[in-house]
């Protein structure tokens, strides 16, 4: 991100090319400095090899992360099972032609213990130092600033998952942890954990969170708020929903049955909630991504937005700049009512722990 100036305090705005603003702040208890948008990097990789067929090839990958890192985006969100560390690996290649390493906050995520793995006798810090290898290997770095915890491993014990990840920080593979799908009790238990036996902390928390899924405003909002944890959630824009009038559709609304599983049984009540986000974008003259993303600011650290378009970012990017009233808040948080946990969490259980589920590698060589 050559010719930006460095951000050095709590809450700073950098002009970016193009596009008016960027706010930077620390991620939770680290010293990483963020951009206020992070971009999320599943819709990149081979549409071919992996769980989604809705996702963008590499070179059109590339044109939405030079232009994320031309308005201001210094921060990027990958994972090792989207699309068989293909996401990673056009990440990687990318971010070394278009940004300096010191210059860009880079995370991935890895998955639970296999039940191949388990029979093998595989330990939970084996698992992790070989997950992150590959995904070291499929970036093409020495290092990620943010490891996380994609989602609780049940068949694995707590303190070999905070021992597998202290030892990748003190062997300078990630700089910090991170957590993802976990309810506000286990974030807690771990840090407890962490804290009596010297490990590193869990610095943030990437939950599921936009304006038609609060329900972690319930307990972990709290908790995060009292820790200083840094929330950095998905499906900021849930799949695409909350940017687009009714009757718009898209490739990934049309092919993303996973998203459908998440939405769909709660579409009408959601429905009153995308209607007065397109109201307030209208009266305002931008756009529903805009608005959508003006309220989480409000609330979270960095939420993680995916791109598969040029105008998917600079929407994105231009929301910083965005401040909505407090009447207009409450207008658009007023409809909402209670959802059941749904996606991940409804379905990475202890019960279902052994169950074939649709998160995997996929056809990619974990590193010994």
């Amino acid at each position: 991100m050559s010719g930006w100036s460095r951000w050095t305090t709590q809450l700073t705005t950098v002009w970016s090319k193009g596009a008016g603003s960027m706010e930077y702040t620390k991620l939770g208890n680290s010293d990483l400095t963020v951009s206020r948008i992070c971009m999320g990097c599943m819709g990149f990789g081979d549409a071919n090899n992996g769980q989604h067929s809705w996702t963008v090839d590499e070179e059109q990958t590339r044109a939405i992360i030079k232009r994320g890192l031309e308005l201001g985006i210094n921060f990027f969100d990958t994972a090792i099972a989207y699309q068989s560390g293909t996401s990673e690996q056009y990440l990687g290649r990318a971010l070394k032609d278009f940004a300096k390493r010191d210059e860009v906050v880079v995370a991935t995520k890895f998955l639970p213990r296999t039940q191949e793995e388990i029979e093998a006798g595989v330990t939970g810090q084996q698992h992790i130092e070989r997950m992150l290898n590959t995904s070291l290997k499929n970036l093409g770095m020495d290092y990620v600033d943010l490891y996380i915890y994609h989602m609780w491993d049940y068949q694995t014990p707590l303190y070999d998952i905070l021992d597998g990840l202290n030892r990748v920080v003190k062997a300078g593979k990630a700089r910090y942890i991170g957590i993802s799908n976990c309810l506000a009790y286990q974030l807690a238990k771990a840090n407890d954990l962490a804290r009596e036996e010297g490990f590193a902390q869990f610095v943030s928390i990437q939950g599921h969170y936009n304006l038609i899924f609060r329900e972690e405003e319930r307990e972990m909002a709290k908790l995060c708020r009292e820790d200083n944890i840094a929330m950095t959630p998905y499906s900021a824009l849930a799949g695409g929903r909350l940017s687009k009038h009714p009757g718009e559709t898209s490739k990934r609304l049309q092919e993303d049955s996973y998203a459908r599983l998440k939405y769909d049984a709660t579409a009408q009540q959601d429905a009153v909630i995308i209607d007065r986000v397109a109201e307030l974008a209208d009266k305002r003259g931008v756009s529903m991504t805009e608005s959508s993303l003006a309220w989480l600011l409000q609330k979270v650290t960095s939420p993680v937005v995916g791109a598969t378009k040029l105008s998917h970012v600079e929407g994105a990017a231009k929301a910083v700049d965005l401040v909505l009233t407090p009447e207009e808040t409450a207008y658009l948080e007023e409809p909402y009512l209670p959802h059941k946990l749904v996606g991940v969490m409804a379905q990475n259980t202890p019960a279902a722990a052994k169950e074939q589920h649709v998160w995997s590698t996929g056809r990619q060589t974990i590193e010994p």
